[in-house]
């Protein structure tokens, strides 16, 4: 599974970079997560507000942190 998290860098940006780790390892989901960090690459997704995530090319999430349970959703397609 790509993941991409797009943002800034701020530690908002980075924590759902780490949430989606975590919880990949404790779901034994093989995931690369990637952290987008270019305006222009970020635009391209149509996220306006940060941080974002995109699954296999589909936005998920724009604006706020993700939850742990909102991550295991997008994980296990439920």
């Amino acid at each position: 599974m790509d993941v991409k998290v797009l943002g800034w860098g701020c530690q908002n940006c980075l924590n759902p970079a780490e949430i989606i780790t975590a919880k990949a390892a404790e779901l034994g989901v093989a995931v690369t997560v990637e952290k987008v960090t270019d305006f222009a690459a970020i635009a391209s997704y149509g996220v306006m507000r940060t941080p974002g995530v995109v699954i296999d090319g589909k936005v998920v999430h724009a604006g706020g942190v993700p939850s742990a349970d909102d991550v295991a959703g997008w994980l296990t397609g439920v």
